[in-house]
């Protein structure tokens, strides 16, 4: 070995062991905040323990856990954060100083929105700027700007709150286009950690009382906190219930009876829709281009002692022996009404991406319209919040279709979510949708679903 490659790795390892309590998972954070924000990685990626940054898999579990609540509360509150510091610096940081803000973006995090005490998140910012090269000029600012953040949060943050519109440009604007003066109270709904929705396979409401939660108007049962991990509550070993958004129960819910049925689930991992078919009594085919989520689904299904043929194809080529009488597409979007739980999503996607999903939705549809016999019914749905992905583009297939007409979903089987039902008969939620006094128990998923019937 060199001698300058000697000195280069002594030097590498004198630094880990004297770092501060808590650098690393600050510094790994700062580095995946900058894979979102500037380079649109998905965060899912990012934190996979096995494929995932190593800067997050070389953490150990608590440091961790806690890299994911900085980054969960800062993609949440970023463009406030953004604003935030506009207001407490005399003049813009230099364009090539990204790595500085975003040091100062997930301390800004820390102190105002996760229960970390605020000097140690203003000393390892001021930490993580003195040893990196790049920013070592900059860590008396770090440290000037994040104490008066500290003095000046109880009154400036409010403000900032209440004139910001808390999304990129992009998104808040195809918000307000769609949603108008509820487009505000979409971004703040996006601001609340989601709770847990669970479908069960029977008896809702006793699973309600014996898991401390409580039943949703779609048979959800919703558990505002949990203290451990999900796996260990009653009724998961034994296969009793599933994760699932109360949004996303919905249009496996819309065939009404499919007792005997047999029904293609198209883009079918995880798997929650196909448990409800069959729990339901439908002969289930499940159908997925990836080898590793079909695997997935079969490991949930087995879970759920529930059986279904598992078919890896892509949904556009793949034709079946026989027609069904129904097809389920819950279609890849651009996934903008999980923001609640994916908060770099607005961050990672943009108004192409929802342009290009359209358009294949668009051919996934009315393939599916092949699958299916005379008579059959077809329902497509998706998590996207943007009408260019489900009430513009079914309205296209309607019309160029005139073997396809949309049946109307009636109003009065959704009690309790009748504001869901769109004039044109078709299924719209939003996070603003089932108010209650606790915010975390309030809200659901965006969705979409239509219903379409095949005429010959």
């Amino acid at each position: 070995m060199s001698q300058r490659r000697r000195q280069h790795t002594a030097g590498a390892n004198r630094t880990r062991p004297h770092a501060k309590p808590g650098l690393e998972a600050r510094q790994a954070a700062s580095k995946l905040l900058s894979a979102v924000v500037d380079r649109g990685t998905s965060l899912d990626g990012l934190l996979d323990l096995d494929g995932g940054n190593p800067a997050f898999r070389n953490l150990d579990q608590n440091d961790q856990a806690l890299v994911k609540a900085i980054l969960l509360a800062t993609l949440r509150h970023l463009p406030i954060i953004e604003a935030l510091f506009a207001s407490l610096v005399d003049r813009p940081l230099p364009s090539g100083a990204r790595a500085l803000v975003h040091v100062l973006h997930i301390a800004a995090a820390q102190i105002i929105y996760l229960d970390v005490p605020d000097h140690a998140a203003v000393d390892l910012a001021v930490e993580q700027a003195n040893i990196d090269p790049r920013n070592r000029r900059f860590a008396a600012l770090v440290n000037a700007v994040l104490r008066r953040l500290i003095r000046e949060k109880p009154t400036l943050v409010a403000k900032v709150e209440a004139e910001t519109l808390n999304a990129p440009p992009w998104f808040a604007e195809r918000l307000q286009a769609t949603y108008g003066d509820k487009a505000r109270q979409i971004l703040d709904a996006h601001t609340v950690v989601s709770a847990i929705d669970l479908t069960v396979k029977s008896n809702p409401q006793g699973w309600a009382d014996r898991l401390d939660g409580i039943l949703l108007p779609t048979g959800t049962v919703r558990l505002a906190a949990i203290s451990g991990p999900v796996t260990e509550l009653p009724g998961f070993a034994e296969g009793e219930w599933w994760v699932q958004d109360a949004a996303a129960s919905i249009p496996a819910q819309l065939f009404a009876d499919v007792a005997g049925m047999r029904i293609a689930d198209l883009c079918a991992a995880p798997g929650g829709k196909t448990a409800q078919l069959i729990t339901a009594g439908a002969k289930v085919t499940a159908v997925d281009l990836s080898r590793n989520r079909l695997r997935r689904l079969g490991e949930n299904l087995d879970r759920l002692r529930l059986d279904a043929e598992l078919v890896e194809a892509n949904c556009l080529q793949w034709q079946p022996d026989a027609a069904f009488d129904a097809v389920l597409l819950d279609a890849p979007c651009s996934s903008t009404g999980t923001v609640r739980r994916h908060p770099d999503i607005p961050w990672t996607k943009s108004l192409s991406d929802i342009e290009k999903l359209s358009a294949l939705q668009e051919k996934m549809l009315r393939h599916a319209a092949t699958l299916i016999r005379p008579g059959g019914t077809i329902v497509f749905s998706n998590c996207s919040l943007d009408p260019m992905e489900g009430e513009d583009m079914v309205q296209r297939i309607v019309e160029t279709e005139p073997n396809l007409q949309r049946k109307t979903i009636d109003k009065t089987d959704w009690p309790g979510l009748e504001e869901a039902v769109t004039d044109r008969g078709e299924m719209r939620t939003t996070p603003v949708m089932l108010p209650n006094g606790n915010a975390r128990l309030a809200g659901m998923d965006g969705f979409f679903a239509s219903v379409l019937t095949r005429s010959e």
